[in-house]
């Protein structure tokens, strides 16, 4: 005989509640050690997927699935690419816990539950892959249902992988890496990754008030130059999204309200810019980015522990959060 017990959906499965007395801050031992320069830790897991499946990994609707969080930039890129390539229904994604303490990223209630292997720390999967990992517990994660492990937490290549091996199933009108401009592409992929998507964490680092002074001028010199290539030019590469812009859009988002105030960058804000401010309002006026966005997860960095690799010298300049009108019209409809 059946009952209903015997029956019923299992109950989610959650991590307890953050506990830094217990568990610590997440950071130390992880790649994140305080009195040191930043330096980002590896991603060691680098499987690809392709279409024919000549990497191990063949793009097929729902063997694969994405754990991001809400306030990571690198993560938000692959729920933005998933968006604009319609692979809602092929990729399946959840997010974790915005908060972390020793144990890395956690599934709990305000985020949802594990839908796929109902772990309750995302550190399960990297277990999973690797038995005794020590690295960094790093979001996104592409889990692969059919092997039971991850295939990549290398963020660059999760994007380019969602952007172009599921063609037969996305939408093939959106080309954000086409191969006429992927040279042009990943030169200022590399250039916005080291001095931009990278630069609040290297200042925020900095041992040194030389170093702390040339990384943010740097940083902030990189976005004077963006600012001028967006005069005339609705995006970085003309008329049309490119994987460019899916780079450089979630730091941007993040600059005012926790990048800046964490790392003293600039006297200047985001909105201090002529050019690259309502560009950012304009690519936030795409349902692909203004869906993936919660502006209240972007604040972690100032709200929440500091982070173990700030360098909180005198010297650094203080700097309040701030959150602009993101709906401000941006008059750039007329670019090309």
């Amino acid at each position: 005989m059946t009952t209903s017990t015997d029956t019923a959906t299992p109950a989610p499965c959650y991590a307890s509640p953050v506990d830094y007395d217990t568990y610590g801050h997440y950071g130390p031992g992880r790649g994140f050690n305080q009195g040191q320069a930043f330096q980002r830790p590896r991603y060691r897991f680098q499987g690809r997927i392709t279409a024919d499946g000549s990497s191990g990994y063949r793009a097929e609707p729902g063997r694969y699935h994405l754990y991001i969080s809400w306030g990571c930039p690198w993560a938000q890129r692959t729920a933005i690419v998933r968006q604009l390539k319609r692979l809602a229904g092929v990729v399946s994604l959840s997010y974790v816990d915005d908060t972390r303490d020793g144990r890395g990223w956690a599934f709990r209630e305000r985020r949802g539950p594990d839908p796929v292997n109902r772990f309750t720390l995302l550190a399960e999967a990297y277990e999973a892959t690797e038995p005794g990992y020590d690295g960094h517990v790093s979001v996104p994660v592409l889990w692969d249902r059919t092997t039971s492990q991850i295939v990549s937490n290398n963020f660059p290549d999760i994007t380019i992988d969602l952007g172009a091996a599921f063609e037969a199933w996305a939408d093939t009108s959106v080309q954000l890496y086409p191969e006429s401009l992927r040279p042009e592409i990943d030169a200022l992929n590399d250039q916005v990754y080291a001095q931009v998507n990278n630069g609040p964490y290297l200042v925020a680092g900095a041992t040194s008030r030389d170093d702390y002074e040339a990384l943010r001028h740097r940083m902030i010199a990189t976005m004077d130059e963006l600012d001028q290539r967006l005069a005339a030019s609705r995006f970085l590469f003309g008329s049309q999204l490119t994987e460019a812009d899916v780079r450089l859009w979630p730091t941007l988002a993040r600059f005012d309200t926790g990048y800046n105030p964490l790392a003293g960058v600039s006297e200047r804000r985001l909105t201090g810019f002529a050019n690259l401010w309502p560009y950012a309002c304009d690519v936030y006026q795409h349902p692909a980015f203004r869906d993936t966005t919660d502006f209240s997860a972007f604040g972690g960095l100032v709200r929440g522990p500091r982070p173990s690799f700030l360098y909180d010298g005198s010297w650094r300049i203080k700097v309040e959060p701030c959150l602009a009108d993101w709906d401000e019209p941006s008059g750039r409809e007329t670019l090309s």
